[in-house]
């Protein structure tokens, strides 16, 4: 009665969860949440950024290298996720945001230099912005500002230049050129009648202030002034007296403000060892003049603060020629100066802690080398076009009813209880993606089939689990019980290493592999909980019916199935390899001959933008391109005209030279009308160096994981084969892309980390197994144990290996072209990996183990059985004459482990969990109830 009423509380809070997940995707629900896309899904915002060098640096490949890094470190921090930066021509940078909600804010901030500046603020004012008596003087009026500083720019190289209209309004500037400023399609290089071009002189500039922040100096008839300007002395390496590269970027954080003069926010600032000292010699200068102001005033002597405010000097911080914060160094608390090193500085009084997190955030990702300046910014449709999204959703479908035709042939009842499990587990990974905010890509895509192959797999594992125990002569209940107590330390064991591969991809990995990460994280945690908890509940209460202890109702026949697969694999193990080592040579040939087929996400390539008359659909587009370049990328841009028609689009692909260029101009002006505009430009690559070493790094550390818990878990001599099976799938995986020449994306990178997932979750499930059979099987040889516990899970392989490629080969067939490299890389991946689980895994382990001594000794000896007479012998099938059919060593080895299995009893789930250490009379009484469940002829 207690686990019924158990099993109606856990179902009554799946149901509740339901609800929950109910109100936030029902549209008009007050709780409703709208599923996040990626560019490759939905499309987004796309930002043009042009390079402008300093005067007198030209402009380098690294120069754009680094700052393609940069923004994207700051994207990332921005919370947007699925995002593409890549450069553009030789001086351009694209930048590409899905689903931004405040985007002149985020493109701000993305293309924000960050040259971050420190000066002595009185000492090095100068001009017009200092009084005979060195005290700051703004100046609202920039024109006034510069007009009275003209003479001076007439002699040497000026720093800036400015362009005023005839009211004396700011219409351009600052430039570093007189040619840049007035390089415009309106100006055409002149200055317009009546406008007035102005000079910053030489070893000078100008430094704004916003009137919010406090500005000194300034006037009572500059009040409502938005912004005034000062004149900053600029000798580069010696005035600014530091500069941001003198941070520390871990040490910069936004904080809420607590203390008078913080404001509602400031920002910490820490130093470097270099740093520290400069600021220290910068805020000692300070406090001796601000002591020498107050001691010519005849103040030297007091402690008043009012005192000390009115005649101690500023430290100015400066962002970009913007006056972020001037702090009075107090020469009677720091007559020495400061020391950084233990508190740092702060720019404070900010007006909120969303504008501290964001200026704490461009100088965490330090100064971009070059100025940029935005140059356009439209809106572009998603990268696969809603064609091919429309046909992936009709092969999803397509699969997930294809896999819960399979689970219901396979499984009969059991098969309804797991196409149910499925549609709970299905609904709360959608929760957990709303909930959550999950941006949704191809990637994540990928992640989301793997976790529904692990999904149903948990299932199977039980199943194939309850299947054993009801031939072994349990009840149907009692069979489930057993099923999903020693199933549970199984499919946990198989979660963990899975859920390790995830975490270190997503938290070492970059935002390409994050959303497959992610993807798989939630999908695994959520579907051990659907395995283990809703499929049990929903059995127990169907418990009390008597229609539900009929085995065959359950798919339990009496006797197994499939007798074919009961093979010795161990005999041919060397056939195995020979088989693997020909594949893996092949592979490897081809990749040192052919090499890769790298796409425009690797290698970088052609930009072709054009605007055509009338709307078209990007299927069109698509279509014309395929005939230049394999798979390119076409998205529409701008106004969109229902549908998937534009008028304007951009086309990527493979890099275009010479004719073919002329070629693909022809085709576009022939099909789209000879008048329309085409610009083809060269790009860069979105999966650069630095992306690509990050996730081999992460893929590598988190295999170290997977040894460690695997030695911990198993045995050391487990975890080898593990790797080498994964490596062996990983070459076969790539080297099958290599032989057929198709193209290397992105989404070959998500295929391929499903097949580190897949390979690894299916190898850990026989080695379970195996584990579990070293027990039960004592006195066998070390090949027997194996062979047995691949008969025993062979099903159980084939089975999930042909569920999770349902929905991929539904994908094959009618996900149209851009998605058929996708699917075909997962095809083979997960095919490779259940090979390996079964004839490269469990061989090498078997190899390895007959060299321990116990082993090495059973080695080539039969397989023993039990003796005429016991449970396994009265099993046995007979001969029409009534006598005993032959049956092989191996065969009786099976039958051996599964009535051991079957007589070892049954633990609860509980037990799974760790419990108090028992007492050493408990442990007494388990193995003698042990030796008296044991057949004949086992080990005592």
């Amino acid at each position: 009665m207690s686990n019924r009423r158990s099993h109606l509380t856990l179902v009554g809070l799946i149901v509740a969860l339901l609800i929950g997940v109910a109100a936030l995707a029902i549209p008009g629900s007050p709780t409703h949440k709208k599923a996040k896309l990626g560019l490759d899904l939905q499309g987004g915002l796309e930002v043009v950024l042009k390079a402008v060098p300093p005067r007198g640096h030209k402009l380098t490949s690294a120069d754009m290298d680094r700052s393609v890094n940069i923004m994207r470190q700051r994207i990332n921090k921005l919370g947007v996720s699925e995002n593409d930066a890549r450069k553009q021509g030789k001086d351009q940078i694209v930048i590409e945001l899905p689903g931004v909600k405040d985007a002149t804010t985020a493109a701000k901030i993305i293309g924000t230099t960050a040259q971050l500046q420190f000066y002595d603020f009185e000492n090095d004012l100068t001009g017009p912005s200092r009084d005979p008596n060195g005290n700051p003087v703004a100046e609202a009026n920039l024109y006034q500002l510069l007009q009275g500083v003209q003479d001076q720019a007439k002699s040497g190289t000026p720093n800036q230049f400015y362009l005023f209209d005839a009211k004396h309004k700011k219409k351009r500037g600052p430039a570093q050129t007189e040619k840049e400023l007035l390089d415009t399609p309106t100006l055409k290089g002149k200055v317009p009648k009546g406008w007035k071009l102005l000079k910053v002189p030489e070893h000078m500039t100008v430094i704004s202030c916003a009137r919010t922040d406090g500005c000194l100096g300034t006037q009572q008839s500059q009040v409502n002034a938005p912004t005034v300007y000062y004149l900053m002395k600029f000798d580069p390496g010696r005035i600014p007296e530091a500069t941001g590269n003198d941070l520390k970027l871990s040490a910069i954080s936004a904080q809420i403000g607590t203390q008078a003069g913080q404001g509602a926010a400031f920002v910490q600032l820490g130093f470097k060892s270099e740093g520290n000292k400069k600021f220290h010699e910068i805020t000692q200068s300070e406090a001796i003049a601000g002591q020498n102001a107050a001691n010519a005033a005849g103040q030297g002597g007091s402690n008043d603060k009012s005192v000390v405010v009115q005649y101690a000097k500023h430290f100015a911080i400066v962002l970009d020629g913007e006056l972020k914060s001037t702090p009075y160094i107090d020469y009677k608390d720091n007559p020495g100066g400061i020391d950084p090193s233990a508190g740092g500085a702060e720019i404070s009084n900010i007006n909120s802690i969303g504008e501290a997190k964001n200026l704490a955030l461009v100088l965490q990702t330090g100064a971009l080398p070059v100025n940029f300046v935005p140059l356009e910014r439209s809106d572009v449709s998603a990268t696969l076009g809603k064609d091919s999204l429309k046909q992936a959703k009709t092969a999803a479908l397509i699969g997930l009813l294809v896999v819960a035709l399979f689970l219901l042939v396979l499984y009969r009842f059991l098969g309804v209880v797991a196409v149910i499990g499925l549609g709970i587990y299905a609904a709360f990974l959608y929760g957990a993606i709303l909930l959550f905010g999950v941006t949704l890509t191809l990637p994540g895509f990928a992640g989301l089939i793997l976790t529904i192959g692990v999904a149903a797999d948990a299932n199977v594992v039980i199943f194939e689990r309850i299947k054993e125990e009801v031939r072994s002569g349990k009840s149907v209940r009692a069979g489930i019980a057993a099923g999903y107590a020693k199933g549970f330390h199984t499919i946990v064991d198989a979660n963990v290493v899975t859920l390790i591969t995830a975490l270190v991809l997503f938290g070492v990995a970059t935002e390409q592999v994050k959303g497959f990460a992610l993807m798989l994280m939630i999908g695994t945690v959520i579907s051990l909980i659907t395995a283990v908890a809703a499929t049990r509940a929903m059995l127990g209460l169907l418990a009390g019916f008597r229609w539900f202890e009929n085995p065959s109702f359950m798919g339990a026949h009496a006797q197994q199935t499939a007798k074919w697969l009961q093979i010795d694999f161990m005999r041919r193990r060397y056939l195995w390899f020979a088989i693997s080592g020909v594949i893996v040579a092949i592979a490897l040939g081809s990749l040192a001959t052919k090499g890769l087929n790298l796409g425009i996400d690797f290698k970088g390539g052609t930009q072709v933008t054009f605007k055509t008359q009338q709307p078209v659909s990007l299927g069109a587009v698509r279509s014309e391109a395929s005939a230049f370049g394999q798979g390119p990328v076409v998205q529409g841009r701008g106004k969109s005209f229902g549908g998937d028609k534009y008028e304007n689009f951009q086309i990527r692909m493979r890099a275009l030279k010479g004719q073919k260029t002329s070629e693909l101009r022809n085709a576009l002006q022939t099909r789209y009308g000879q008048n329309i505009s085409i610009q083809i430009q060269t790009v860069s690559s979105s999966f650069g160096r630095q992306i690509a070493r990050a996730a081999i790094l992460a893929i590598l550390f988190s295999l170290l994981l997977i040894v460690l818990y695997i030695a911990i878990r198993f045995d050391f001599k487990f975890a080898v084969p593990v790797i080498i099976a994964l490596l062996h799938d990983i070459a076969i995986t790539v080297g099958v892309y290599s032989l057929t020449g198709r193209e290397v994306s992105n989404s070959t990178v998500a295929a391929v980390l499903t097949v580190l997932g897949y390979s690894i979750y299916d190898t850990i499930i026989i080695f379970d197994r195996i584990r579990e059979n070293v027990k039960l099987m004592a006195r066998q040889p070390f090949a027997t144990i194996a062979n047995v516990s691949l008969w025993e899970t062979i099903r159980r392989s084939l089975a999930t290996t042909f569920i999770t490629l349902l929905p991929i080969v539904s994908l094959l067939i009618f996900g149209g072209a851009t998605l058929k490299d996708f699917a075909f890389a997962l095809m083979v991946g997960i095919v490779s990996g259940a090979y390996s689980s079964i004839f490269i895994a469990a061989p090498l382990l078997t190899i390895w183990k007959e060299r321990e001594p116990d082993y090495a000794r059973r080695k080539g000896q039969e397989p023993e059985g039990p003796q005429d007479g016991g449970i396994a012998a009265r099993l046995r099938p007979r001969l029409p004459g009534g006598g005993p059919a032959a049956v092989d060593g191996g065969t009786l080895a099976l039958e051996e482990a599964t009535q051991a299995a079957a007589a070892e009893p049954a633990p609860s789930l509980g037990d799974a969990l760790p419990q108090p250490a028992a007492s050493a009379q408990a442990k007494r009484e388990r193995r003698r109830q042990r030796r008296r469940a044991r057949p004949h002829g086992r080990a005592r």
